[in-house]
């Protein structure tokens, strides 16, 4: 594995834990670590029979991610500021396409940039204390990086309303009740746990229908995609792989199925 400035990596029994490590900045989002967080993906795309699944966290219990650095955006022009967002939506938007499952495990404050990343993974499973917020408006902007579209996606467009416009923080269990969080655990380690417990279920499954899973339900979000069509094509796809043989057999002879990711 590559070794990074930013981020902490380690990977046992297939889970690829992946911890940003900026605590003394309380792990804000600068560009070097967003490019690393792209390159660290890049990994995980390339490697999905070492890897079965991803955690992503923060360094220390008192930050996820509090946000972006906002010192990266003295003085950007209107020009380089557009290109700032859909570079950061880029690099999440391929967090999100990506075919291992990715869990959020969020500690401390999920804000902004931070908020937006843990929205781009495919579940959340938050510490107690966690706090969730979008509080751009308060600098006179609006989150740049996915965030107005995900969370309404999570929350609903009245929900998403208000969270964006009063720029309130919420807590870990209000989190859940919007849909906004998984799961809820007392602290980090149990956090941790409960992700991997998570994850260890997802990679005794098809690593290709797991894949596939991902494709069809983001296919649901993204304007001009046929969603159905997406799962029709799948589902169709599926027949072709030697997990599909597996599986099938493994049913009617009434065993476990032993997936290859073929």
């Amino acid at each position: 594995m590559e070794s990074y400035e930013n981020l902490a990596l380690d990977l046992t029994d297939s889970i690829l834990t992946i911890t940003i490590n900026r605590e003394s900045k309380m792990n804000a989002l600068n560009r070097a670590t967003m490019l690393e967080i792209r390159d660290a993906f890049q990994y995980v795309q390339d490697n999905p029979k070492d890897i079965r699944g991803v955690i992503l966290t923060g360094a220390g219990e008192k930050a996820f991610v509090a946000g972006a650095d906002i010192s990266e955006f003295t003085g950007l022009s209107e020009m380089h500021a557009r290109k700032f967002a859909e570079e950061g939506q880029e690099i999440f938007q391929e967090i999100e396409n990506c075919h291992t499952p990715v869990i959020a495990l969020v500690n401390g404050f999920a804000l902004g940039g931070g908020c937006e990343l843990a929205m781009a993974c495919h579940m959340r499973v938050a510490v107690s204390s966690a706090k969730f917020g979008q509080p751009e408006v308060n600098l006179g902007l609006i989150p740049g990086y996915g965030g107005t579209q995900r969370l309404t996606q999570l929350i609903g467009k009245g929900r998403a309303f208000e969270f964006l416009m009063s720029a309130d923080m919420i807590g870990a269990e209000k989190a859940e009740q919007m849909g906004l969080a998984n799961y809820v655990e007392a602290d980090k380690q149990a956090a941790h746990a409960k992700a991997v417990e998570l994850l260890s279920k997802i990679s005794s499954k098809a690593p290709l229908a797991i894949g596939m899973v991902i494709d069809a339900v983001n296919a649901y979000f993204e304007t001009g995609v046929e969603g159905y069509q997406t799962e029709a094509n799948a589902f169709a796809g599926c027949f072709g792989t030697q997990d599909f043989k597996e599986g099938v057999s493994a049913f009617l002879e009434k065993r476990k199925a032993d997936f290859k990711g073929e």
